[in-house]
């Protein structure tokens, strides 16, 4: 087994509790499923929000979709000007079989224009 790390970003619709969670498990479940994760192979995952989502940490989905043993942390999201808002990023280091090139990162909704170097690619 290695460790890779993957990337991920989704944009939620509105600053509320209920949306940052059910965003968040969205972008968590298309990573797991797209990389064919079980949640014994998650190391850890690092989470970053935008200053403008402060209903809810997007680590508490980790615990919703029963993750209770995956280590997790929130941070903000550098403020820079003309940045996309209410985006969730993370950064999760993975023990998984699967070697670097076949990491599939997933950027859903707005987020995938944060990837203009994966165009062509699969990003969510």
């Amino acid at each position: 087994m290695g460790i890779n790390a993957i990337r991920g970003a989704i944009t939620a619709r509105k600053n509320e509790r209920a949306e940052i969670i059910s965003s968040t498990v969205e972008l968590l479940s298309a990573i797991m499923k797209k990389n064919r994760l079980v949640g014994d192979e998650l190391i850890f995952i690092l989470f970053t929000a935008t200053e403008d989502l402060t209903a809810e940490f997007p680590a508490a989905a980790v615990r919703e979709i029963g993750l209770d043993d995956v280590p997790v942390i929130c941070a903000r999201e550098l403020s820079i000007e003309n940045s996309l808002p209410r985006t969730i990023r993370l950064l999760m280091l993975v023990n998984a079989e699967s070697v670097k090139e076949e990491l599939v990162h997933v950027y859903l909704r707005e987020a995938k224009k944060l990837r203009h170097d994966l165009t062509g690619k699969d990003v969510g």
